[in-house]
């Protein structure tokens, strides 16, 4: 894989945990989130006008994915609010990519490769890891799970959408809707200027700019090389649970730890399989 591919990879695992640590580490995570939602889509806007390219084909697709969207950022502030980064980031990703491969077997029809089968083993272990014996409120994991299950039926819908689409028209439309519903749904309970600052705007342009970041290492990679680039996005569990430790003083158990490798290590099996 060519050096500046592998770097931009390593750098949409950083910059998308980022702005996970940010809203994770807000005081009002749903506010912080609808800021920064507001944020990331108007910066985004001219970078998706210039690209822009859409045919109606794909407009049944982003309409669900959009909906899902809403739902995704509604569980993930809510899950941050309560829950620790550490716990939420690595089972909702890490279920993710696992539900996806099993919905692509169960429903599809894809053939059940041995790395597919590795790949669910170990995720699923490494949640068990994650969620730990240290107990703490179920709640957590089933948010968790939730945001994975949103996260993983959004990807099969984008994966057909975004054939009929340029990737920045995609994602702007995508998640213009979040961007209008759900700071509107969340002003209706609590004032969103105090969340407003240096952090939120920072959580919003990286919440695209990570995107941004991987599809610029998947058009520098070799085809061969994709799933590699799509497996080292996966690192961002390991960047978000070393975060939640080292910013939000969270207790990470060594089983977490353990946990959270174990899920990037099945994540990197589904991605190759």
């Amino acid at each position: 894989m060519p050096f500046t591919a592998f770097a931009l990879a390593i750098s949409s695992a950083f910059v998308h945990a980022l702005w996970n640590l940010l809203l994770a580490r807000a005081r009002d995570s749903e506010a912080a989130t609808a800021v920064a939602l507001i944020v990331g889509t108007l910066v985004f806007a001219p970078v998706a006008a210039i690209t822009w390219s859409i045919e109606s084909a794909a407009l049944p697709y982003l309409a669900a994915s959009a909906a899902l969207e809403v739902l995704y950022f509604a569980l993930l502030a809510a899950a941050y609010n309560m829950g620790e980064l550490s716990l939420i980031y690595p089972v909702a990703r890490g279920s993710a990519p696992l539900l996806v491969a099993l919905f692509s077997v169960v429903f599809v029809g894809v053939a059940l490769h041995a790395l597919t089968v590795l790949g669910v083993v170990l995720v699923a272990i490494g949640i068990v890891l994650v969620r730990d014996s240290g107990g703490g409120d179920p709640r957590h994991l089933a948010f968790a799970l939730a945001i994975g299950t949103t996260i993983a039926s959004y990807t099969l819908f984008d994966k057909a959408g975004l054939r009929h689409a340029q990737p920045f028209t995609y994602l702007e439309l995508v998640v213009l809707p979040s961007a209008v519903i759900y700071p509107l749904w969340i002003a209706r309970r609590k004032p969103l200027r105090p969340a407003l600052g240096a952090a939120t705007i920072v959580a919003g342009i990286a919440m695209f700019g990570a995107f941004g970041l991987a599809l610029a290492a998947i058009r520098l990679a070799p085809q061969a090389f994709v799933p590699g680039v799509q497996a080292l996005r996966e690192t961002s569990v390991v960047i978000a649970v070393a975060a939640g430790a080292l910013f939000l003083g969270e207790r990470v158990s060594r089983a977490r730890v353990i946990g959270s490798v174990v899920v990037v290590a099945g994540v990197i099996a589904l991605a190759l399989a």
